[in-house]
């Protein structure tokens, strides 16, 4: 890769990583359908390159928030568990099909995404408690849920859990954001490593995009700061549409 298609990718991959620290969700979510519409990658090789940037943002991500906040050790490690046995193997299952079938999912997957997050605008807000509304090891269907969703599409899990624990669970939104990763870190990693083992990750493109990423990613965490949360919420979805119509005409296109 020559010394112009490294320095774009840099500064596509900072561009992500804003939107990623807009959205709050890192970068990856929105990198799949720009890898597909921009580079014309297929949907299998444009997750598992996502993913090359994605893992070093959660592993951060996690670090800083073990700094700051307590993760309880029982949640986290009935999450983390079933995500990454989950992820594991929606994995394995996700490199074998149709790449054109694999990017129709994807576009559902954005969709229904972007519906959730416009429902939940509507939706009456819970009160958030330190103890769990149902019992904890329920967790382990959220666990093995969102860890699939990730292992299937290369990203989402962490999208997936945290508005779950949230409003099924009742946990504060700090609280959920640490499951979150908690969760979200070990499924990355073995859906990362499971993609790259069957060729379909490009690393020359996807080491510049998650450094710009990590340069860039608190920018976007600023920006969302302030803005209002109906405005965030409202830009999401609609971004979720946007990046599904882009995909879609390409997955029509010649």
């Amino acid at each position: 890769m020559d010394l112009l298609a490294i320095v774009f990718n840099l500064v596509l991959g900072a561009a992500l990583g804003t939107l990623g620290g807009l959205f709050g969700i890192g970068g990856g979510l929105i990198a799949i359908p720009a890898l597909g519409v921009l580079f014309g990658l297929d949907q299998q090789l444009a997750q598992g390159t996502a993913l090359v940037m994605v893992v070093p943002n959660v592993l951060l991500a996690l670090w800083r928030y073990h700094q700051r906040n307590r993760i309880d050790a029982r949640y986290a490690g009935l999450l983390a568990a079933t995500g990454f046995a989950c992820a594991w193997l929606a994995s394995l299952f996700a490199v074998r099909v149709d790449a054109s079938n694999m990017r129709l999912a994807f576009v559902a997957f954005l969709l229904v995404l972007a519906a959730y997050n416009a429902a939940r605008m509507f939706m009456a807000k819970t009160a958030a408690s330190s103890e769990l509304r149902h019992p904890w090891p329920l967790l382990g269907v959220l666990g093995g849920a969102a860890g699939a969703a990730g292992g299937l599409f290369g990203v989402g899990g962490a999208v997936i859990a945290t508005p779950v624990l949230t409003s099924v669970f009742g946990t504060t939104q700090v609280a959920a954001q640490g499951l979150s990763l908690a969760l979200a870190a070990p499924s990355t990693a073995v859906t990362l490593a499971t993609y790259g083992l069957h060729d379909h990750v490009s690393w020359a493109m996807g080491l510049p995009l998650a450094a710009g990423g990590l340069l860039s990613i608190s920018w976007g965490v600023r920006l969302a700061h302030a803005l209002p949360e109906r405005v965030l919420r409202s830009l999401f979805c609609a971004f979720l549409v946007l990046c599904a119509a882009l995909l879609l005409m390409k997955q029509a296109g010649p």
